[in-house]
């Protein structure tokens, strides 16, 4: 098959994962008789620097007229004093807003061979295998009136039965093919969009009788993530309460250099690792690319079906963390290496 991927690297580490995910990419195409065109363009503050916008017009054309968009990492500290339209941050949103996309997939599952860096107890976190759907077109991100005055901030959290609705149905589907268990979280005892979101959600999973379904608040699942996470199979729930989530979620892993997310639903389909662009690392070769290039790993199954070479994909990953290689942020691999030479024992898996 042909494939058009617009590569976005954006900022700091961001760069340098990209371009191990776009190697390993290039490798499976190789391997499995695939064509992948790459267009790399600016994003972030790399487009803040470049052409004074954090989205530039030409970007997001690119991107539409792609299969994907593979994300680096966007932000600095450098852009922190920045006015809200001129921050990198802005222009993820921008993009996000300009593709559709409205269900973010973000799997947190434990490598058993990582298990020692993981900062809970192994008895706790052995067999964590869960998915975050988190809503990402809504809620107090996108909704109006917003504004910011010398003495008062304003956001406002908006939802619709048909917003709530298309993102519990991809939870569903998806847990369908899991472990048959879906836990929405909301904050139905204080907010009115939470008492809509559960009634949406409880309507919803009338048409899947196979998947059970649970109810929970924000702040008991924020607990139960670190205390009972393997209690977890798929976790759907509204743009900012999945934003905080997902990122607790990721660091029970061990790092959240090693997590992918996906981006569904809109005209172009987005892939991004978990992870900031860490401009304290940036340029040193010490970033983990794991992330970025199991988020490429989503492409291949999400975008283009090819679910065997997908799981190649992910099987190379394993074996090179189970062969005991990692970069720094991985405590306790035995062999240390940097970004290119993980890429590179990941490849190498491929090939074989």
């Amino acid at each position: 098959m042909k494939a058009k991927i617009t590569v976005l690297p954006g900022d700091g580490i961001g760069v340098e994962v990209t371009r191990e995910a776009v190697a390993c990419l290039e490798t499976v195409g190789e391997k499995f008789g695939h064509q992948f065109e790459f267009e790399t363009r600016l994003m972030g503050g790399a487009a803040l620097d470049a052409w004074g916008v954090p989205l530039p017009a030409e970007t997001l054309e690119s991107c539409l007229a792609s299969d994907a968009v593979l994300l680096g990492a966007v932000g600095g500290p450098q852009y922190d004093a920045n006015p809200p339209h001129l921050k990198p941050e802005t222009g993820l949103l921008g993009l996000r807003a300009g593709l559709g996309v409205y269900a973010n997939l973000r799997p947190a599952f434990l490598h058993e061979s990582l298990i020692g860096a993981s900062p809970l107890k192994p008895e706790i976190i052995r067999g964590t295998d869960l998915l975050i759907v988190r809503e990402l077109a809504g809620g107090l991100y996108f909704g109006e009136p917003r504004g910011l005055e010398e003495d008062r901030g304003l956001n406002t959290m908006v939802y619709t039965a048909p917003e709530v609705e298309r993102v519990a149905r991809v939870a569903f589907e998806l847990a369908r093919g899991r472990r048959q268990k879906v836990t929405s979280v909301d904050k139905a005892n204080v907010l009115e969009s939470s008492q809509l979101w559960r009634r949406v959600v409880t309507r919803v999973a009338a048409d899947y009788p196979d998947v059970r379904l649970e109810h929970g608040y924000v702040d008991s699942c924020a607990m139960a993530l670190v205390t009972r996470p393997t209690s977890f199979d798929v976790i759907v729930t509204e743009n900012l309460f999945g934003d905080i989530l997902s990122d607790e979620a990721a660091v029970l892993t061990g790092s959240l250099g090693m997590l992918p997310s996906a981006s569904l639903g809109g005209k172009v389909d987005l892939y991004e690792p978990v992870h900031g662009s860490a401009p304290d690392i940036a340029g040193r070769g010490l970033a983990n690319p794991v992330g970025a290039i199991a988020s490429a790993a989503m492409f291949l199954r999400h975008t283009c079906r090819l679910e065997a070479e997908a799981g190649a994909l992910e099987a190379a990953i394993r074996a090179a963390l189970d062969a005991g290689y990692g970069t720094p942020d991985l405590a306790g691999a035995p062999v240390r290496v940097g970004t290119a030479e993980l890429g590179e024992v990941i490849r190498r898996g491929i090939r074989a």
